[in-house]
């Protein structure tokens, strides 16, 4: 299949260059994903999807054009590449277009991204009801909204005109529940939810039920507390929030823009001394592991923030060669649209105190567990979102909150912010337990 795929996209790329570009690249990439979702013991939804998507980027001089298809048919390719050309020739120019600067063969690494076996729809069907039956056994949950469980299979083909010919393949498989608790206008909701590249990674669906059942329970009779400003301290679930708005303000192409409140940083502190942030494209069995990213760039660790500096900007070719820098290998694409700057595995690396130990000293704080709505100002840093969560009262967790603010800016947010050594390898952007101190919580 690899083989074949290559001889495909080379094909259309020599089709590109026939019909007058100067330089092109393909990618394809093929999909399976098939989901149960069970509802009171029953099956209630049950999808497989299987497709192929074709894109082919040309290049005229310094103008580029994107065309898409479904259909693998070489027959369709002369067609194909002669409209993408055509298009080309009557955008403007862009100074900054064209293949990556710098490329190079895949690795002979196996970060082990591909389980070869694929679960049967009954498979899936038994852990979703798994998941569901442990959250209806817990004291207090008197409804679901289901307990749901997939898997998928993604393989990525690229080929430049330059010489690049790469694949990765990964898989996915992911169990989740969300739980009900209460009734009539008391009712509460919460869920619980695990994705992992290999089937033997994955949570025990019971457990994850139960978490949801048990964070829907807690949450009943949420109260309202004066506005106030106090240390917030955010649940791993949310606190990865905070590193993907860092990753946001560190895009190449907003950087370029000049539209970052953090566009002066680099080289600068960011963040407290000791903290880093980490993002790792190469650890085995990852969730957004690669080897070459979306222009056959390889490649490497980065850390984004080393003792609270921050030391590089997250590069795609463009962006870089607006910049005037190299490429980081951080260009992620899909068939329809160009490539741009993302992140793989990102994680902000863990402190040395417990969460216990980092509310110890906290009079009245709170304990954020859910954030409502994206009200994040990227120019100025200007954070507020809505949230729910539990007080914090003399160190510990005392009653439930609803429908409060946090507020602050993300600059001093960053530099006030304090991780826990809790940190776990579960959502692709990850983060321990984080404090943040001076915040204002608006409430009643």
């Amino acid at each position: 299949m690899m083989t074949d795929s290559l001889t495909l996209l080379s094909d259309l790329i020599r089709q590109a260059r026939s019909a007058g570009a100067d330089a092109a690249d393909a990618v394809l990439i093929n999909g399976t994903a098939l989901s149960v979702s069970a509802r009171h013991g029953k099956t209630e939804h049950l999808e497989r999807s299987e497709g192929h998507d074709l894109g082919l980027r040309v290049f005229v001089g310094k103008r580029a054009s994107i065309v898409s298809s479904s259909t693998l048919d070489p027959a369709h390719f002369p067609d194909l590449a002669e409209r993408a050309v055509a298009m080309a020739r009557v955008v403007p120019e862009d100074p900054f277009t064209g293949l990556a600067d710098t490329w190079a063969p895949p690795a002979a690494l196996d970060l082990d991204m591909d389980d070869p076996v694929e679960p049967s729809p009954d498979d899936l069907a038994a852990r979703a009801i798994a998941a569901e039956d442990a959250a209806f056994a817990v004291p207090g949950v008197t409804n679901s909204e289901g307990g749901d469980a997939s898997y998928g299979r993604n393989e990525i083909v690229l080929v430049t005109s330059a010489g690049f010919a790469g694949r990765r393949v990964g898989t996915s498989h992911s169990i989740s529940a969300t739980a009900v608790a209460g009734s009539g206008t008391e009712m509460q909701r919460d869920y619980d939810y695990h994705g992992t590249v290999h089937l033997s990674d994955l949570d025990d669906p019971a457990g994850i039920g139960r978490s949801a059942g048990e964070r829907a329970v807690a949450r009943l009779h949420p109260t309202r507390p004066a506005t106030a400003k106090i240390p917030v301290v955010y649940d791993p679930r949310v606190a990865g929030g905070l590193i993907g708005h860092f990753a946001s303000a560190i895009n190449g192409a907003s950087i370029a823009r000049g539209t970052s409140f953090l566009k002066e940083k680099l080289h600068q502190r960011v963040f407290a001394p000791g903290i880093s942030i980490h993002d790792d494209p190469r650890r085995v069995r990852g969730l957004r592991s690669r080897l070459f990213d979306g222009e056959g760039t390889p490649t490497k660790a980065w850390a984004l923030i080393e003792d609270g500096i921050l030391t590089t900007w997250l590069l795609d070719s463009r962006s870089a060669r607006q910049l005037k820098l190299a490429s980081t290998g951080h260009a992620a694409r899909g068939t329809s649209g160009p490539p741009s700057p993302s992140t793989t595995n990102l994680y902000l690396a863990a402190g040395t105190l417990s969460p216990a130990e980092l509310m110890a000293d906290i009079k009245l704080g709170f304990y954020v567990t859910e954030l409502i709505g994206m009200g994040i100002n990227g120019v100025t840093g200007d954070y507020s979102r809505g949230a729910a969560g539990f007080m914090i009262r003399d160190g510990a967790l005392a009653e439930p909150v609803a429908e409060v603010t946090v507020a602050g800016n993300l600059m001093d947010m960053f530099a006030n912010l304090t991780p826990a050594s809790d940190l776990r390898f579960r959502r692709g952007t990850d983060s321990p337990t984080v404090r943040i101190d001076g915040m204002t919580m608006a409430g009643a």
